[in-house]
């Protein structure tokens, strides 16, 4: 006879089940726990983490706090008072609503929760051992609720031996208060960390001093704020100038309706924005909050809620993407059309571009582009590379004499480079300019391909690119890969001035080449972009356009790094560079100009 094996689990396995999906880390804990006290309209949270949270994490509000009933209701699975049907997941605006939270983590800990409502005149003590009620009193407390985590896993030893160091688990704990505190700049928050104070926001509802506090005072100097205003969605937050990156995107907060959230909607339209404004390998700093109503977004899509859904994608996307593109125009800073960039190589530039107010680049900014910039699996290795607590040279913690402020409308970029007074020019590679800051490092052959580039775009899309017919005709002999790659491809040369036909399985026809390079070695030149499209990976090719070709001819008409340039041709080259629409960029997403201000030269000489 066949044996019954389906069974129910009993509620405190469930809830170790449940605790798996919940709290996979300290973080987690922090996160769930912060949530519940912001949701309880709290003001004031403090938090307080013991041996990266493995020890305790202890979590304080001032918030609504709960009865007697509503604490132990609280610690069993499903209970909430932030819906009371299904229907409430289709516009949800409490940060929890699932019920699971609480229980989940009391499964996995000794928990104790002490709450007292403001209207009531005791307040009850809870405590829990591994999911069991081992206690309920009455006690003297605070309004509001404290939940004291302490030994967490102790009863799933094997979690434990998947938590990475102290200082990596802190700072986890710490990013995600952080991103609490900027989307909520009403409350104030105060982080301990081993009797340490790690950071402090003062709640005052303003959200450029709890960035401050976050990320510190320089970046925040570098804030540029942005709003915009659609149909269903509104955007606002801060972006930082072009000059601020970071080797990952450790720097991108995204926020839907004041929940922090991942999403790759908001990520690439804020990427796309500026990708022409940013080096390879280089990742803007963003702060982006979203309102649209909370039927149009679906957070119900993973156990953690980090991820949403949106009903109207296309929509979020371009609000995104209209705000940055707004915030950087306003501020003089004007992103090109986005182009594909194939693998170059050429003359490497140290340093990195200046944006607006040509700010010079911290040392260890330098060091990172020196290097190529850190990878994105780099930067998430770094257990403090998201946020700069306790940094006393970032300024992380809000001190009562700084204040916050936008940075001014620099001067338009034209002007500014007008205003280069060239000096000489160094190794025939660099032009070495004066100006009334400092000095800037011009890299002549990317200033050049930038203004050639731009040129050509403008030809093509007015009159088309002008043509010089070749008489007789040149015949292209390639090798077997080459000629396959160019006879799929090779229609994709003409809008830029090329004229190519197949002529046999692996010869080509050049007819007409571009009038531009009449006087170059147009041959070589032409078997140097098929080489290019050769050494492409297959999803590249896949997507060759004209700006491909364009961005070559530009790179191979250019001054070279070695070529001696006059005087005159030196100033007027940095006049038509000031007359681009991206003077700080070369095509390739190489910086064009680095600027050592009259303070750095003065500190080098202990003048500052």
């Amino acid at each position: 006879m066949a044996v019954d094996r389906v069974r129910l689990l009993d509620e405190n396995t469930a809830n170790r089940i449940a605790a798996g999906e919940v709290v996979e880390r300290p973080a987690s804990v922090v996160k769930e726990l912060v949530e519940n006290a912001i949701d309880a309209e709290a003001t004031h949270i403090s938090i307080e983490i013991a041996d990266g949270g493995r020890e305790a994490i202890v979590v304080s509000d001032n918030g609504c706090g709960m009865t007697r009933n509503d604490a132990i209701l609280a610690l069993q699975r499903h209970a909430t008072s932030k819906i009371r049907s299904a229907d409430d997941l289709f516009a949800i605006q409490s940060l929890g609503f699932r019920g699971e939270a609480l229980p989940s983590i009391a499964s996995v800990s000794l928990l104790e929760l002490t709450t007292k409502p403001k209207d009531e005149e005791v307040g009850v003590r809870i405590e829990v051992k591994g999911g069991e009620i081992v206690s309920v009193e009455e006690a003297a407390v605070r309004d509001g609720t404290t939940v004291n985590v302490r030994h967490l896993f102790f009863n799933t030893p094997a979690r434990l031996h998947f938590l990475k160091s102290v200082p990596t688990e802190l700072a986890r704990a710490l990013d995600v208060v952080g991103q609490h505190a900027i989307a909520q700049p009403h409350i104030a928050f105060r982080v301990r960390s081993d009797d340490h104070e790690v950071f402090s926001t003062p709640g005052t509802g303003e959200t450029l001093p709890a960035l401050a506090a976050v990320w510190g005072r320089d970046i925040t100097k570098k804030l540029i704020p942005l709003e915009y205003v659609g149909t269903s969605v509104k955007v606002t937050g801060f972006v930082a100038t072009p000059d601020c990156t970071r080797p990952g995107r450790s720097h991108e907060l995204f926020f839907v309706n004041r929940r922090p959230v991942k999403s790759r909607i908001i990520g690439h339209a804020l990427e796309e924005a500026m990708r022409t404004l940013t080096p390879e390998s280089r990742f803007p700093i963003a702060a982006i909050f979203i309102e649209l109503d909370p039927s149009l977004v679906d957070v119900n899509v993973h156990p953690t809620k980090a991820e949403v859904k949106f009903r109207r994608e296309g929509e979020v996307h371009h609000a995104v993407s209209q705000s940055v593109k707004g915030a950087l125009k306003a501020y003089g800073i004007k992103p090109h059309p986005r182009i594909s960039v194939p693998p170059q190589t050429g003359p490497q530039v140290f340093g990195k571009s200046l944006f607006g107010n040509f700010s010079f680049l911290p040392s260890e900014s330098r060091e990172a582009v020196a290097q190529g910039g850190r990878s994105q699996q780099a930067d998430e290795n770094d257990p403090f590379a998201s946020i700069p607590f306790g940094n006393e040279k970032d300024g992380a913690g809000v001190e009562e004499a700084f204040v916050p402020q936008l940075p001014e409308r620099p001067k338009p970029f034209a002007e500014q480079l007008r205003e280069f007074r060239v000096l000489g020019q160094y190794v025939n590679t660099y032009i070495i300019a004066a100006t009334p800051d400092g000095i800037a490092i011009v890299d002549q052959h990317v200033a050049h391909e930038r203004v050639l580039y731009e040129r050509l775009t403008v030809q093509h899309k007015s009159e088309g690119m002008p043509m010089q017919r070749l008489e007789p005709p040149l015949t292209l002999q390639l090798g077997r890969r080459e000629a396959l790659l160019l006879a799929e491809h090779y229609r994709s040369f003409a809008p830029a001035g090329w004229e190519i036909e197949p002529f046999g399985k692996e010869s080509f026809v050049v007819r007409a080449i571009p009038a531009l390079l009449a006087r170059k070695p147009y041959e070589q030149i032409l078997r140097d972009m098929i080489d290019e499209l050769v050494n492409q990976s297959i999803s590249k090719r896949l997507l060759v356009q004209q700006d491909h070709v364009t961005i070559t001819n530009a790179c191979k008409m250019a001054v070279k790094a070695g070529d001696p340039l006059t005087m005159e041709e030196m100033t007027a080259l940095l006049n038509q560079l000031a007359e681009t629409e991206n003077p700080y960029l070369c095509p390739h997403g190489r910086p064009i100009i680095v600027m050592v201000t009259l303070r750095e030269i003065e500190t080098q000489f202990k003048r500052a």
